[in-house]
């Protein structure tokens, strides 16, 4: 699988000729582009563990993203082009530092855009000894035939499940079409990984996670998001990891956009009842207002 010179990686199919250096809407050209590489300590426990673990997952931040939303608190990276140009053969050691370094699992943050040269460095990397759990860490705007590209690369899907109604992804993202790319993708995502699979320290080593940031404003959106997730839970028969979200901060753009404030505290209730409700329990619900710097890490190129 290489670069291609038309380019349709993502749901945006924009057809940049990124084989020959041209940009894409993602931002991605001809080279690898990675942000930060280490330790992360705040993904889901079964991830990365308690805040105190010594190990964490082994985090790639990669530059730039096909959603390209107006409130992303990696902003830096996903529309501003930080980040350091690297080979795949030097990825392919990232991941091998990362698990002598203690990783729990390799967590590949927004890399649709490099799917090919990060396909080649997992495959290095594993003929190198890599036998760590591949988490996907991605805003769920994933193609279904990106998502089989990754048969056999990835183990854990760490997917968004953004927004249910078309105008608030279009107003927000840019994408109309997010609600059934998403469904879509994350129904291949269940199919292709399976429940979820534990060690017996209780690291997730296989299945889907499902996240949702609840937005200020837009809690009538979040309760229809949970519906679709507890429809498709029950459609397809295989459990997932739902992972309810409060953090949202208004970063970069969002005050332009009508989110210039956190959610409330009796907003973020009604998300958490429905999906009570709906049974959508077996998973974690973010405290409200545990936004952390710590959450946003430095985009200083460590570790690469």
């Amino acid at each position: 699988m290489s670069l291609p010179h038309h380019c349709r990686l993502c749901p945006r199919a924009c057809g940049a000729d990124r084989a020959a250096g041209q940009t894409g809407y993602c931002g991605a050209d001809d080279r690898l582009m990675v942000a930060r590489a280490a330790l992360h300590h705040w993904e889901e426990p079964c991830l990365s563990g308690a805040p105190d673990d010594t190990r964490g997952s082994g985090t790639v931040f990669f530059s730039g993203c096909a959603l390209r939303c107006c409130y992303c608190q990696n902003y830096p990276i996903s529309q501003e082009g930080v980040g350091k140009a690297i080979t795949v053969e030097r990825l392919a050691e990232i991941f091998l530092r990362l698990q002598r370094d203690g990783a729990r699992n390799i967590n590949l943050v927004t890399a649709t855009q490099y799917l090919p040269q990060v396909r080649r460095a997992l495959d290095l990397a594993r003929a190198d000894g890599l036998v760590l759990p591949i988490v996907y860490n991605t805003g769920g705007y994933e193609t279904v035939a990106a998502v089989k590209a990754l048969t056999g690369y990835v183990d854990i899907w760490l997917t968004d499940f953004k927004y249910a109604d078309p105008a608030l992804a279009d107003r927000l993202s840019a994408a109309p079409d997010y609600p059934a790319v998403a469904e879509a993708a994350l129904r291949q995502m269940l199919l292709q990984t399976g429940a979820p699979v534990y060690d017996k320290e209780g690291f997730l080593q296989r299945g889907v996670i499902v996240r949702h940031l609840a937005l200020p404003g837009c809690v009538q959106d979040s309760r229809a998001v949970l519906a679709t997730l507890a429809h498709l839970q029950q459609e397809t028969g295989i459990p997932f990891v739902p992972s309810l979200m409060s953090q949202f901060t208004p970063f970069y753009k969002a005050a332009e956009h009508g989110l210039g404030r956190r959610i409330t505290t009796y907003e973020y209730r009604q998300v958490i009842d429905e999906a009570i409700r709906l049974g959508l329990t077996d998973g974690y619900m973010q405290e409200k207002s545990s936004a952390r710097e710590e959450y946003t890490p430095p985009f200083d190129l460590e570790g690469v």
